[in-house]
């Protein structure tokens, strides 16, 4: 895949993996959109990088999905890459009732709002030359952490949607990635660290951007990132592991 002179939406692109994507692909000579919740992030992305293009749209609402389409497709009709990064990490208790609004905050924004915004824009995107989506994934969609159930599922159901999705859209232009992460050095999962803005450890998010980019130009089209390869392949002796 080219990673040149395309024009590119990104989810939860204000930290992170979407963030790293961001600052990389503009290098590159992309057209770039990000969009995030936190007004206050936008605001300090858009002066630090001017030309990333933002907005503020939360995924977890039907409505402000449909708007954010149709703004960008209004604005930026060359659009031809989708990557579906946005994603929240919740604890919780199967064994215990759980607060049916977490779950559906959850599972909203790490599933329902990729399908949905894939819906929305593969029309567009299969129309074009050349075209992907990436879904971000990860390995735990292989070997899941019992603490986290249902963002492994959500995960989990993500790589099915990949291969479903890659099936549909096989005699078409658009590529359609799967990017599988290990723990990467974000602030994903602060749900259960006192201090919020702290990060939780791993792969250092531009090595990772470094090994995810190269794999997309590869046309790696499901790529496990460092350790996720061992989550992928040798789930059984790993589940134990990270389950101690």
């Amino acid at each position: 895949m080219n990673l040149s002179g395309n024009t590119i939406l990104i989810t939860g692109g204000t930290s992170g993996i979407g963030l790293g994507f961001a600052e990389q692909l503009i290098l590159s000579g992309n057209t770039v959109i990000i969009c995030g919740r936190r007004a206050d992030r936008l605001q300090e992305i858009s002066h630090q990088y001017p030309a990333i293009i933002t907005r503020k749209s939360d995924l977890q609402s039907a409505t402000e999905r449909i708007t954010l389409c149709d703004w960008v497709l209004s604005r930026h009709p060359a659009l031809n890459m989708l990557i579906n990064n946005a994603g929240i990490q919740l604890m919780g208790d199967l064994t215990r009732p759980l607060d049916s609004g977490r779950i559906s905050s959850e599972v909203e924004t790490n599933l329902v709002a990729p399908i949905h915004l894939v819906s929305l824009l593969a029309p567009t995107l299969s129309a074009k030359e050349s075209a992907a989506i990436i879904n971000i994934s990860s390995g735990l969609a292989f070997v899941p952490i019992s603490f986290m159930p249902v963002y492994c599922a959500t995960k989990a159901a993500i790589h099915s949607l990949t291969l479903s999705l890659r099936y549909q859209l096989r005699n078409t232009p658009v590529k359609v990635f799967e990017v599988i992460p290990p723990s990467v050095d974000t602030e994903l999962g602060h749900d259960r660290r006192p201090d919020k803005s702290s990060s939780h450890g791993g792969m250092p998010v531009n090595e990772f951007i470094r090994e995810a980019m190269q794999a997309i130009k590869l046309d790696l089209l499901e790529a496990p990132i460092g350790d996720a390869k061992n989550l992928r392949d040798q789930g059984e002796q790993w589940f134990g592991r990270l389950n101690r």
